[in-house]
């Protein structure tokens, strides 16, 4: 069955002008229940993160800010939510659920976090959104637990995910891949394992036929324990922050990709949602929407 990490506060927290398009949160999987992609059972709920497992990954310093609401107001700005307890608790949920969500995709060979993807939070602050990089959270209880020695994350949100890159930086058991728009946020960019800057409107065929060529390269050389899949849908051409030129069909494309990949080679992968930014909701639930019907074909 499709486990799928979901919870009611992913959307409540957050101020009104911040809703849209956060609010697919909670349309995603309604749609897909709606449809018969998946059923309800396949839903749960994570409490939040202890301490200790926040602390594998972040420094102390900056937990204790966060969760004493004591972030000066430069630190506040980078990361664009005004900052609240209610906040903290999202992201302490959210990132629960990626590591509960890694634990399932070792039992079924895939899973989702129906948010996720918080790769610009750093080891020692918050950026883009983000404020804990739920991902790297679930690698290091990973590395901790399994004792895997290659975690491969699949970075293709169309902004780089610095802050992976910086909090793994010097760590061989987690390689960073990474391909976004070159122009697009963040300004300055940190190194991943390997970069692939896009150009702006870049299209479906350039774009397919370069991760095919990356992502079979990088797999069979790694040999990777497990995939953290970024699924982000603001490459799409619609995409308000995007740049990129993939139609809907690409970006299906690009999903299966990469989910037929893990499949090929039985390699567990838990997928997170990223961002998406077209000014048609329907546009981004439908795109969010096919990477589970696939992932539902392919493993189900």
């Amino acid at each position: 069955m499709l486990k799928i990490a979901w919870s009611k506060i992913y959307n409540h927290p957050l101020p009104a002008h911040h809703r849209f398009p956060m609010v697919k949160y909670d349309l995603l999987p309604e749609q897909l229940i709606y449809e018969g992609s998946i059923s309800e059972s396949s839903l749960f709920e994570a409490p939040p993160l202890s301490t200790n497992e926040i602390l594998s990954t972040h420094t102390s310093s900056y937990w204790n800010q966060l969760s004493n609401l004591s972030l000066d107001k430069k630190a506040i700005r980078k990361t664009g939510f005004p900052l609240s307890k209610a906040l903290v608790h999202r992201e302490i949920v959210i990132a629960k659920g990626t590591m509960m969500a890694a634990e399932y995709a070792l039992e079924h060979g895939v899973s989702f976090n129906v948010a996720g993807g918080t790769h610009h939070a750093y080891t020692d602050h918050g950026e883009g959104f983000c404020l804990l990089n739920d991902m790297a959270i679930a690698s290091n209880h990973l590395i901790e637990k399994h004792q895997f020695q290659k975690i491969l994350f699949v970075d293709l949100d169309v902004h780089q995910g610095n802050g992976s890159a910086e909090i793994f930086g010097e760590n061989s058991k987690v390689f960073t891949f990474s391909m976004h728009g070159e122009k697009n946020y963040p300004l300055k960019k940190e190194k991943s394992d390997l970069d692939i800057g896009l150009a702006d409107g870049t299209d479906d065929k350039s774009y397919l036929t370069l991760l095919d060529f990356q992502l079979k390269k990088l797999v069979d050389k790694l040999e990777p324990d497990f995939i953290f899949y970024q699924a982000g849908v603001d490459v799409l051409k619609t995409d308000k922050l995007g740049r990129l030129g993939l139609s809907i069909d690409g970006c299906k494309k690009r999903d299966e990709m990469v989910l037929s990949i893990c499949k090929r080679d039985n390699i567990p992968v838990t997928v997170v949602m990223g961002g998406g930014y077209s000014e048609q909701l329907s546009v981004i639930i439908e795109a969010h929407s096919n990477t589970y019907r696939l992932a539902q074909n392919i493993y189900f």
